[in-house]
Order: C-alpha cells, then sequence, then structure tokens
C-alpha cells in the first residue's frame, strides 16, 4: 500500500488548500503565508514508487556571495542539531539554501496526521524559529542563538552559585583578557 500524489493532494482538498500538481516532475507544489519568508514555496515528492517521502522548502534563500555564509552554515548546522525534524540544505553551485523534511515510508502509507505535522512543523520551524535568526546571521555575522546560549548559562550558573561567585569569575575573565589569554 504505497503512498501517491493523489493520496497527498486529498489531505490538502482537506485542508481547503490551493496546490499545482506538476506530474511532469512528479511533485505537488505549494504557496504558503509566512511572516519571515518573502516566497514560501514548498514541493512534495514521492519517490521510490510511493515509497519515499519528501517536503521541501527549496530555495527559502540565496548566499551566494555573501560574506557571512560561513556563520550562516554554521548556524544552519546548529539549528539541525537544535531540531532534529527539518535538515537543512545549501547548494554550493547555487548558493541556494532550503530545508527539508524526508523520511522512507517503504511499505507504508502516509497517514494525514503524519503529513499535517511534517507541513505545520516545516513551515513553522522554517518560518518562526529559524529565519529570524537566519535573518540576524545575514545582517550582523553573529547568531544570536550562541548569545542567548551565553545568557543561558550565566543564568544557569548564577541560579546554582553562591553568591558573589559570577563577580569573581568576571574578575578572573578580566584579568586573563590583560594578560593575553583568551
Amino acid at each position: 500500500m504505497t503512498t501517491t500524489l493523489l493520496h497527498i493532494a486529498e489531505y490538502l482538498d482537506d485542508r481547503r488548500w490551493t496546490y499545482e500538481v506538476d506530474a511532469a516532475n512528479d511533485c505537488i507544489i505549494i504557496g504558503v503565508r509566512a511572516e519571515n519568508v518573502e516566497r514560501l514555496l514548498l514541493a512534495i515528492r514521492l519517490g521510490e514508487d510511493g515509497e519515499h517521502f519528501s517536503l521541501a522548502a527549496p530555495t527559502l534563500l540565496n548566499v551566494r556571495n555573501h560574506p557571512y555564509k560561513g556563520v550562516l552554515c554554521q548556524t544552519l548546522l546548529t539549528i539541525a542539531w537544535e531540531i532534529n525534524m527539518v535538515r537543512w540544505e545549501y547548494n554550493p553551485v547555487t548558493g541556494e539554501v532550503g530545508a527539508a523534511i524526508e523520511f522512507p515510508l517503504e511499505d507504508n502509507h502516509l497517514t494525514q496526521r503524519q503529513f499535517d505535522r511534517c507541513l505545520d512543523g516545516l513551515i513553522y520551524l522554517v518560518d518562526a524559529v529559524a529565519m529570524p535568526r537566519i535573518l540576524a546571521v545575514l545582517e550582523t555575522g553573529v547568531d544570536p542563538g550562541e548569545v542567548e546560549l551565553g545568557e543561558r548559562l550565566l543564568l544557569t550558573l548564577q541560579e546554582s552559585w553562591p553568591a558573589g561567585v559570577l563577580g569573581q569569575l568576571e574578575k578572573a575573565l578580566a584579568a586573563r583578557k590583560q594578560i593575553g589569554v583568551s
């Protein structure tokens, strides 16, 4: 019992979403409203005779000649580590960055619940979670996620260590900086 594009089209019909079936490329294309992505297009593909599911946002942005491309790639890897559902993609030829959720179905049928989780998850994780951070990196060259991690670490230390320890730590770090040790 393999999944077909017709099954997925029915799931989209149940949502009353507009989509386009691209029979030549064996996929469904959906345009989605987003807050942080100018033009969020999703491509749904079934491969291996319906035994492999792919939901992708193939062209989120282009960073081919961007000065902060390296920091962005590091940030994308960090986001991938933090969020296990989405795979980030970078095309070194075109410079395009995309995101995808893919998994084998083998002899199972993709359920409406699985499809909805993937669709809603990809849209939310790309638009609301990742893109604000990605856009900040492209603007500043600094990953705001690293700053947040440092702040969380300091808060944890402040809550668990005795009073005054953070002040002593700050003095020790300043002294190390003065002698050239980082």
